[in-house]
């Protein structure tokens, strides 16, 4: 054991004490897995004088510079969240010969491009398998172990917020102000739950799964996103009637036709698929390559001890490749251009809730108004639940492009007979490409 890996850590919350915790609690499998130790030499904190007992043995301090500076830090770990100042710091630590891990969904969505030239630059590494799906393997797997494939789909429950408040309100049919504030309650979500319940967590994380999987880079913007707001147990219920469960899903698809179409929003997903018994906090990623065929990726998405897992495992490829002296053996696997699919190209089945008058014609004039803009309906449902003088009618299309459900749905808001479009949510089904 010549050489002990020093770490400068970025961040003492969450992950950062679970990452320090779980390095002391494996240190002995860790050090013969890697072939030398592992040791936190500097963490970075907002106050030193701030008592933190759990890191009373630890090298504290307030200026990024005393990490950046030392030349005995080999490896710097950010795990400060947000935007700015880790970025810069990142990059900084690159520049500075030091390699990254993070697990900085934000930073990587948005900023990969730049990381990974920093890296490829200086000759070190970057990684960042915690930021998706916190203890779940998926990063390394679809850069390395199923770089065989072409990955044609992959689907994602990657947000453990929005997950358990759809599992609650699925069990216990509560609604949906109800659910959030118990998820709140519990810590699942912020006081301000706008990144999870909007979606756009969800939307970080599918720019990053899409652009490994499809090798061709996806901005945050290029994804289109849709929360979880509009789902009433009314959308619950029918889901579960027809065969299906309501998950908020982020969505990577790619085919020659169209290009690749990343989406975040609520699906109807039928309950035999490998992702509808995924419940609670729990994260799941779905792949279908063309030589694996259908793989899942199932575990705990967050918490301090799963992402310190995820972390610790970058932390413990870094230190081999300082060993080795083989920095960067996996680059930016962005290599490709493909095209990216407009919404309005985007094929899905839907799920179409209306309230109507309750008098004879109104079925047909609502089909008609369908197939007029080339929507072929796949099943009918009319019912008087929980209506009175007007009755509720529920639709599923067979697959259709996005611009055909549009042109329905604004020739059903122009019918006399239609009072209110209650509410439109995409049908994973048997149809899927």
């Amino acid at each position: 054991m010549e050489k002990v890996i020093k770490i400068g850590l970025l961040g003492s919350g969450t992950v950062g004490s679970g990452v320090i915790q779980v390095l002391e609690m494996n240190r002995p499998q860790i050090t013969e897995r890697v072939g030398t130790p592992i040791e936190i030499k500097t963490v970075l904190v907002r106050d030193v004088k701030k008592p933190r007992p759990q890191l009373g043995h630890l090298h504290l301090t307030d200026k990024i510079e005393d990490i950046l500076e030392d030349p005995e830090i080999d490896v710097v770990v950010e795990l400060m969240g947000g935007i700015h100042p880790a970025r810069e710091y990142m990059l900084r630590a690159m520049e500075a010969g030091k390699s990254v891990v993070t697990a900085n969904k934000d930073v990587v969505a948005q900023f990969g491009k730049d990381m990974f030239a920093m890296a490829e630059e200086k000759d070190v590494d970057f990684r960042f398998e915690a930021s998706v799906g916190g203890g779940i393997p998926i990063i390394t797997p679809l850069k390395q172990c199923l770089t065989a494939n072409r990955i044609t789909e992959i689907l994602g429950i990657v947000n453990g917020t929005t997950n358990y408040m759809l599992t609650k309100m699925t069990e216990c049919g509560a609604d949906y102000d109800t659910v959030l504030k118990e998820a709140q309650a519990k810590g699942y979500a912020e006081a301000n739950p706008s990144a999870d319940v909007d979606g756009l967590d969800a939307a970080r994380k599918a720019a990053i799964l899409s652009s490994l999987a499809f090798n061709t880079r996806v901005q945050l913007e290029d994804v289109s996103v849709e929360g979880i707001t509009k789902i009433t147990p009314d959308d619950i219920e029918y889901a579960k009637d027809l065969g299906y469960v309501i998950k908020l899903l982020a969505v990577g698809k790619d085919s020659d036709e169209n290009g690749v179409d990343v989406r975040v929003h609520p699906v109807f997903l039928p309950k035999t698929h490998p992702l509808a018994s995924v419940n609670g906090v729990y994260n799941a990623i779905f792949v279908r390559g063309n030589a694996i065929g259908e793989a899942m990726f199932y575990g705990q998405g967050a918490g301090s001890l799963p992402t310190a897992s995820a972390v610790i495992s970058d932390i413990i490829d870094v230190a081999r490749d300082i060993l080795n002296r083989t920095f960067g053996h996996v680059r930016c696997t962005c290599y490709e251009q493909k095209k990216l699919c407009p919404l309005e190209a985007t094929s899905s089945s839907y799920y179409v809730r209306l309230l109507v008058d309750d008098k004879p014609g109104v079925l047909g004039a609502i089909a008609t108004a369908f197939g007029d803009a080339g929507v072929s309906l796949k099943s009918v449902i009319q019912t008087r639940r929980n209506v009175v003088d007007h009755a509720e009618i529920v639709a599923i299309t067979h697959l259709v492009e996005h611009e055909r459900i549009e042109k329905a749905l604004k020739a059903l808001r122009e019918l006399p007979v239609v009072d209110e479009i209650r509410n439109v949510i995409r049908v994973e089904n048997e149809e899927r490409g």
